[in-house]
């Protein structure tokens, strides 16, 4: 950019010292054709005039130009900011989602391993009941024997 403009600058200025320095022929009247009409007028005031006007128009296009790519590059802002919040709101929906799984999971497994420490204690509390039948009637066998046995008294 900073190139173009130097250049840019540098065309402006040989034309304005080619106009100062060549002034007295570029307001020498002639004889200008419109093709129509004919008129006298300084034909280099006229070349002058117009290249100035074109410099205007193409620095009025120029900067419209700008500011139409400056408005859209807005709107294009304005537009992915809100695709963002959109996308930032799902990702938020997706977390909550995903926590609300997570702890229905938890106390799933949970639950689960409370059945299963519940069927575990009764199991338990049933093999400890067996044992302690399996052990009154041994002691209860050994009792018998030991009543059995002449000259042994059980206290």
């Amino acid at each position: 950019m900073q190139m173009r403009s130097t250049i840019l600058l540098f065309i402006v200025l040989a034309i304005a010292a080619l106009a100062a320095l060549n002034w007295g022929l570029l307001a020498a009247s002639t004889q200008v054709s419109l093709g129509l009409m004919t008129f006298e007028a300084p034909l280099g005031l006229l070349m002058l005039g117009l290249t100035t006007l074109l410099g205007v128009f193409g620095v009025a296009y120029v900067l419209s130009l700008q500011g139409s790519v400056l408005m859209e590059a807005r709107r294009h802002t304005k537009e992915m900011q809100a695709q963002r919040e959109l996308a930032d709101k799902a990702e938020a929906s997706r977390f909550t989602e995903l926590r609300s799984f997570l702890e229905a999971q938890h106390l799933k497994s949970q639950a689960d391993l409370l059945a299963r420490l519940d069927s575990l204690e009764s199991h338990l509390a049933a093999r400890a009941d067996e044992s302690d039948n399996t052990t009154a009637a041994y002691v209860g066998q050994l009792e018998q024997q030991l009543r059995g046995r002449p000259g042994t008294s059980v206290v």
